[in-house]
């Protein structure tokens, strides 16, 4: 398809710098056959039924984002994948002079040796590992945040809790699951209160989430991997709601590829571990989410081309529009919107 069909203009001032506090006071947009309708994140039990299985991404955000230098030049780094113990795919700026077998000083007894470089990326070994490789990123790193965010200094120390979802678990993303950033304590004892259960798969968002398309047909857009796991004791409840008439509400674009690529073609899950580059755009079929709870995406990008393919492109443009006029905040901090799937294959 080409990528222009997925273009739309937003306003600057709709980009969310910051988070609403508390979180669960977002706005969240109800997109469905029958129209729109405005609403807060808070109000999702009430539109949601008793039985229905609300499925959450609990991957947790590494202060990825590392200020070193070698010599007298100062590298910024971003994780973006972990290799090995040690070892991992990263980002560097400026990148053009590093050359393997380099060293990147972070802090005193904190470096990392240059392997090897292509491009921008590197592939770097730490001289620390498991829990002191990750105090010490806890110590001197910060959060990677989106480019759209704007930040003279980067990210600071509110972002630290902000871009971090309550039910943060699993260690090894290098970016939010966003839709899961509005969810509160509260929230979820509202959700048990309703009947709705909440079940956790985890998938480490990569930095390629914020990689534009530049292709100009989705055919020839090569999506990054990133590694999720569902088990089988989640796979059997999620099962076991839909068999008793639940549906199921996926929470982020990232807890609906693991879902879709975990499912069989009658909908049912098995357990999963592994890589997905699930690339979903208009004309996928999907096999077993009925709802999508997700935050409003970039023109032009592999999310926006996911929820077209989901909810339908004509009423996702119209809903689109129906939020920047309404005043919506748009991005990782911004608002929501709570997807119906659409019954018709999407078609332009």
């Amino acid at each position: 398809m080409r990528v222009d069909l997925f273009d739309f203009h937003l306003p600057p001032e709709r980009i969310a710098a910051r988070p609403a506090v508390p979180r669960d006071c977002a706005r969240l947009l109800s997109v469905g056959a029958d129209g729109f309708a405005d609403h807060i994140v808070r109000d999702l039990p009430a539109l949601l039924l008793p039985g229905d299985v609300l499925v959450l991404n609990d991957t947790r955000v590494l202060p990825a984002r590392l200020t070193g230098r070698r010599g007298d030049a100062r590298i910024e780094v971003t994780l973006l994948s972990r290799l090995a113990d040690g070892v991992w795919n990263a980002l560097a700026r400026p990148a053009k002079r590093l050359k393997a077998g380099q060293e990147i000083i972070f802090a005193d007894g904190f470096s990392a040796c240059v392997v090897a470089r292509e491009g921008a990326e590197l592939r770097l070994e730490f001289t620390l590992q498991g829990e002191q490789l990750r105090a010490a990123l806890e110590r001197h790193g910060v959060p990677p945040l989106p480019p759209y965010i704007p930040r003279a200094d980067g990210a600071d120390a509110r972002d630290k809790t902000d871009y971090q979802t309550v039910h943060a678990a699993n260690d090894g993303a290098v970016a939010a699951p966003t839709a899961g950033l509005h969810m509160t304590e509260a929230l979820f004892e509202a959700l048990a209160a309703r009947g709705v259960t909440c079940e956790f798969i985890t998938l480490h968002v990569g930095a390629g989430t914020f990689v534009p398309v530049r292709a100009a047909d989705t055919a020839d857009h090569v999506m990054h991997g990133e590694w999720g796991a569902l088990g089988a004791e989640v796979a059997a409840r999620i099962n076991g709601a839909r068999e008793a008439g639940g549906r199921v509400v996926a929470v982020g674009s990232t807890s609906l590829r693991i879902l879709e690529r975990a499912a069989d073609e009658a909908g049912r899950l098995s357990p999963f571990a592994g890589d997905i580059d699930l690339f979903i755009v208009p004309g996928y079929r999907f096999k077993i989410v009925d709802l999508m709870m997700t935050n409003f995406h970039l023109p032009r990008s592999t999310l926006y081309m996911l929820v077209s393919a989901f909810a339908g492109m004509a009423r996702m443009r119209a809903a689109y529009a129906h939020a920047i006029s309404a005043g919506y905040r748009f991005y990782s901090y911004g608002d929501a919107c709570l997807l119906a799937r659409a019954k018709e294959l999407s078609t332009p």
